[in-house]
């Protein structure tokens, strides 16, 4: 008996200490927007807010400018030629080629669910992902999975913890609400037990839905007309670039409602972060709680002359929005450190101080929240696009004019933008003279300069783990 009241003392004791560990580890509530353009932060007041509270990356990109690839790189912290999801459709991408080439191993929903976490997935997963046909993945204790029929808005299905649940045509069901809920409630009852939760939106991807209260805001919007704006590419830009035929009146009109339509569509992600910051607060987690926003790509609309799309090199397409607010985070502050999406895995494993299952090609920016000043590091990130075709009804099936450029890798600096194409060409774009990335001015380079970035390229290409960090702390003089 007294060994077994001694047992007791122990287990108590157990459950006492691993609790106090769970009480001490930060949450994490990520929430991340589909195709979701940097100029759309103007219109959402609550994001705004959380960049006065927290610290903005003005240098953040993701490493292949299409929703898969991207999200496969987040999940893993991988490049996409490491995950070997290069697009959103098998053999070369998608759900199945994440699942073929083990990428569910690799995720930090694993290290972090190791580490104590409850872990919760929301929304939107991997392209190709089926509610009622695939199973929940390892590593996740909540799973809240929306179907591709999230992107109307309506009428979809959702894989919650293993069953089938359909969601109907309702002013309730519409899809950023529903998450919304599912997310406030989960925050609502989550105990002392450290959590990560990610709410992947389908907002504002085509068909560009509203809510319903939202439907008529922002009459007359346009879209932006920056200075890459209907231009015209002139004869040393590539020629998949010189192939795009000027924007008509027409074109100019579609641009303009597609930009307003998106608008409309961000105001509810907008409102869940103002509900999910409220709740976190009325529940004493803020200061425990890391909130992070960010997204999988951006979206071109008229830049370039391209009607709406992404998938290029171009900041429009990989340059999006990372926003951090939470215990210890520097307020009002924007660093200029070059950080991507291969980054976010090891972040969220740092803040956990939990080991990702492999080793990632990225590392934890957690250092950069305090507010110093970036003095080394990373001088160079790649980019990878691999040419594909598109069936009928995949959602982000490039629209005509729209962009899906030569398979490509890309080197982007704080100075610089180099691109070779599968076809042979080359760009390079000198950021400080060209911010809108206009004039290839790869002809004026020395021949040594060229070499020199080819090499570097190469060594991008086929770097995985250490050897894509050294490759990435190269100095690469502009």
């Amino acid at each position: 008996m007294l060994f077994n009241s001694r047992s007791g003392i122990f287990a108590s004791l157990a459950i006492a200490i691993s609790t106090l560990c769970w009480a001490q580890r930060p949450n994490v509530v990520f929430v991340l927007a589909d195709d979701f353009s940097s100029n759309l932060v103007a219109y959402m007041p609550h994001l705004q807010a959380m960049q006065k509270e927290g610290t903005s990356f003005e240098r953040y990109f993701v490493t292949n400018s299409l929703c898969c690839p991207s999200r496969a790189t987040i999940f893993t912290g991988q490049m996409p030629h490491n995950t070997q999801v290069m697009t959103n459709e098998a053999p070369t991408g998608g759900y199945a080629a994440f699942v073929a080439h083990h990428n569910p191993a690799k995720s930090f929903a694993l290290a972090l669910q190791a580490a104590g976490y409850r872990t919760a997935m929301m929304g939107k997963h991997l392209n190709g992902y089926h509610p009622g046909q695939h199973p929940v993945p390892v590593g996740w204790s909540d799973w809240f999975v929306v179907g591709g029929g999230g992107y109307s808005g309506y009428n979809y299905q959702v894989n919650h913890n293993g069953k089938v649940v359909h969601f109907g045509h309702r002013s309730a069901d519409y899809v950023t609400d529903v998450l919304a809920a599912r997310a406030d409630a989960f925050i609502r009852a989550a105990g002392e037990q450290a959590f990560f939760i990610e709410i992947a939106t389908f907002a504002p991807h085509a068909p560009y839905t509203p809510a319903p209260r939202h439907a008529h805001e922002f009459n007359g919007l346009k879209a932006p007309r920056s200075p890459a704006f209907a231009w015209r590419a002139v004869a040393n830009a590539p020629l998949w670039l010189r192939q795009i035929p000027a924007l008509s009146a027409k074109d100019l009109s579609r641009l303009d409602e597609t930009f307003r339509k998106r608008v409309q569509s961000v105001q509810a992600i907008d409102e869940m972060l103002g509900q999910l910051r409220a709740t976190l607060a009325a529940t004493g987690k803020t200061n425990t709680t890391y909130v992070v926003f960010s997204a999988d790509n951006g979206l071109h609309l008229g830049e370039y002359s391209l009607r709406s799309g992404k998938m290029t090199p171009f900041d429009i397409d990989v340059r999006v929005p990372l926003i951090v607010a939470g215990p210890g985070v520097a307020k009002g502050h924007t660093s200029e450190a070059l950080v991507a999406n291969i980054d976010l895995a090891p972040t969220f494993a740092a803040w956990a101080g939990a080991s990702l299952p492999s080793p990632p090609d990225g590392r934890s920016f957690a250092d950069l929240l305090k507010g110093a000043a970036v003095t080394a590091g990373r001088q160079v990130l790649s980019i990878e696009h691999l040419n594909h075709a598109h069936r009928a009804d995949d959602p982000d099936a490039p629209t005509p004019y729209g962009a899906n450029p030569p398979t490509y890798t890309a080197l982007r600096s704080a100075n610089f933008l180099y691109v070779e194409y599968a076809t042979g060409e080359m760009a390079y774009y000198d950021l400080p003279s060209d911010p809108h990335q206009l004039n290839n001015q790869l002809n004026l380079l020395p021949m040594q300069k060229r070499e020199q970035l080819h090499e570097a390229l190469l060594a991008h290409k086929n770097c995985k783990g250490q050897t894509c960090r050294q490759a990435q702390d190269r100095p690469m003089a502009p």
